[in-house]
C-alpha cells in the first residue's frame, strides 16, 4: 500500500515511524512532513488546507490510504472531501470533528446527553460574561470556542482577568473564534484516554498524562504540550469503566443518532476528581505529545488497524500493547510559547547513538541545504521506554544533554506526579 500522511509535527513523525514498520506498506508520502519523516518517507511541501491541490498530489503518488494527523484539516472537512473523491481516509467527518472544532458544540452535547463536565456558559458579549461571574466562584476557566493550537485556555483568578481574556477573544485574538466558553474550575488530576473508533464499535488505544504548562512545577502559560508519559497510573480499571459508560459511549451514540457516526482517533481530555471522570475537552486526533508515548508501546501493525477501522471491522481486531512505560520530553526554542526564533541550527543530533528503546521524534524541523534547522516552537521530542519512569527520565535528560542545543529549553520534571 501507498500511505499518505498529512501533517508536519512530532505526532506525524511518530505515526510515520509506526507506519514504516508495517509489512503492508510499499511507500509513505508525507504532506508536508518534517526533517524526521524525510528519513523514511517522501516529503511533499503543500498547503494541507488546499484540498484540491492535495487531491491532485494524492492521485499523482497513487495513494491508497490517507491518514490525517492534525485537527485543522479535519475540522475543515478533509475527510468528507476525500471520501467524495473515492479516496480511503482515516479520520472523523466534518460534523463529528466539531467535538474539537467548537468547545461550545462539545459542551452543549454534554449537557444534552448528561455527560459529566464542568458547569459552563457560552458567551458572545461581555454582559454574558458578567452573568456567569455572578453565579460561579473563582478561579474560572476561559476558553476560545474554536481551534487555538493549544493556547486558547486561560485559568483566571480575578474578575478583571476573566474580562480581559474574554475581550481579547471577542476582538479576534484567535482567527477561529470570537465566542468564549466560560467554565467552573475543577480540582483534580488531568489524564488523557484514547479510543479508536469505527461506525460500529471502538477499541481502547492507550492512556497518557501530558504537561501543558511551559515551566517546571506546572507554572507559566499553556503550551501545546511540554512532555508526556504513558500509561497514566491514575486510570484504574474501575475508573476506565466510568469513562467508557459515562463519556465515550454516550458521545458515540449521540453522533450516531445525528447520522454522523464517528470514525478515527478520539481523545478524551479528562479531569479526575474524587475518582470520577469529567470531560474537559475532546480531541479528534492523536494528541501531541501523547502520540509519541502511546505508539512506542503499540505491538499491533497500525496499518492493519487503520484498514479494519475503515472497513468497519474493528470489533474483530485485537490490539496488543507492550508492558513497558514510555515518556517523552519536548525540546523547545527559547521563548516558546510566546516569541521564539525560527531557522536555528541544530548540530549534534546525528552524532548520538540511540538504543532501540530511544527515539528522537522531530516536531518543528526542516532540512535547508542538508542542515537541520528549526521550524516551530516545539522542535524535538526525546522519547524512551523502560520499566521505571525515573530511570526513563534520566535517560532522556542524558540524550538532551548530548544534543547540547544552547538555544533550546525543556522541562526537567516531566512525570513528577508519578515519580514523586
Amino acid at each position: 500500500m501507498n500511505i499518505g500522511l498529512i501533517g508536519s509535527g512530532g505526532r506525524e513523525h511518530a505515526l510515520c515511524k509506526k507506519i514504516y514498520q508495517s509489512n503492508l506498506v510499499k511507500k509513505i508520502v508525507c504532506f508536508p512532513g518534517n526533517a524526521g519523516t524525510s528519513q523514511m518517507a517522501t516529503n511533499v511541501d503543500v498547503d494541507i488546507l488546499n484540498f484540491k491541490k492535495l487531491y491532485k498530489l494524492l492521485k499523482f503518488y497513487k495513494i491508497d490510504l490517507v491518514v490525517v494527523g492534525p485537527e485543522e484539516p479535519l475540522v475543515k472537512g478533509i475527510v468528507d472531501f476525500l471520501k467524495n473523491k473515492k479516496i480511503k481516509v482515516f479520520g472523523p467527518n466534518k460534523y463529528a470533528a466539531k467535538l474539537e472544532g467548537s468547545k461550545a458544540f462539545m459542551k452543549k452535547m454534554c449537557l444534552k446527553n448528561q455527560i459529566p463536565t464542568a458547569k459552563f456558559k457560552v458567551c458572545k458579549k461581555i454582559r454574558d460574561v458578567k452573568k456567569f461571574l455572578m453565579n460561579c466562584k473563582l478561579p474560572i476557566v476561559v476558553k476560545a470556542d474554536g481551534l487555538a493550537a493549544g493556547k486558547g485556555v486561560t485559568i483566571c483568578n480575578s474578575n478583571k482577568q476573566v474580562f480581559n481574556v474574554s475581550n481579547d477573544i471577542f476582538k479576534g485574538k484567535f482567527k477561529s473564534s470570537k465566542s468564549v466558553v466560560l467554565e467552573e474550575f475543577l480540582k483534580g488530576e488531568e489524564a488523557s484516554y484514547f479510543v479508536l473508533v469505527d461506525e460500529n464499535s471502538f477499541k481502547f488505544f492507550g492512556t497518557a498524562q501530558d504537561h501543558k504548562r511551559v515551566y517546571e512545577q506546572d507554572k507559566g502559560p499553556n503550551t501545546g504540550g511540554m512532555g508526556a508519559y504513558s500509561p497514566a497510573p491514575i486510570i484504574t480499571k474501575s475508573l476506565e469503566k466510568k469513562i467508557i459508560s459515562r463519556i465515550i459511549k454516550p458521545t458515540l451514540v449521540a453522533l450516531k443518532k445525528e447520522k454522523k457516526p464517528y470514525t478515527g482517533f478520539l481523545y478524551a481530555g479528562l479531569m479526575i476528581s474524587k475518582n470520577n471522570p469529567y470531560l474537559i475537552e475532546y480531541n479528534i486526533r492523536m494528541g501531541d505529545p501523547e502520540c509519541q508515548v502511546i505508539l512506542p508501546r503499540l505491538k499491533t501493525d497500525i496499518v492493519k488497524i487503520f484498514n479494519k477501522s475503515i472497513s468497519k471491522k474493528l470489533n474483530k481486531t485485537k490490539i496488543k500493547w507492550s508492558e513497558k512505560k514510555c515518556m517523552t520530553v519536548v525540546l523547545c526554542s527559547k521563548g516558546y510559547p510566546v516569541k521564539y526564533k525560527n531557522n536555528l541550527k541544530i548540530k549534534n543530533i546525528n552524532k548520538i547513538n540511540l538504543r532501540k528503546e530511544d527515539f528522537i521524534y522531530h516536531a518543528g524541523t526542516k532540512f535547508i541545504n542538508d542542515e537541520l534547522r528549526t521550524n516551530g516552537g516545539r522542535v524535538l521530542n526525546v522519547t524512551s521506554t523502560g520499566i521505571d519512569f525515573l530511570k526513563i527520565r534520566k535517560r532522556i535528560n542524558s540524550i538532551i544533554k548530548k544534543i547540547n542545543w544552547k538555544k533550546g529549553y525543556f522541562r526537567k520534571d516531566i512525570g513528577w506526579k508519578v515519580i514523586n
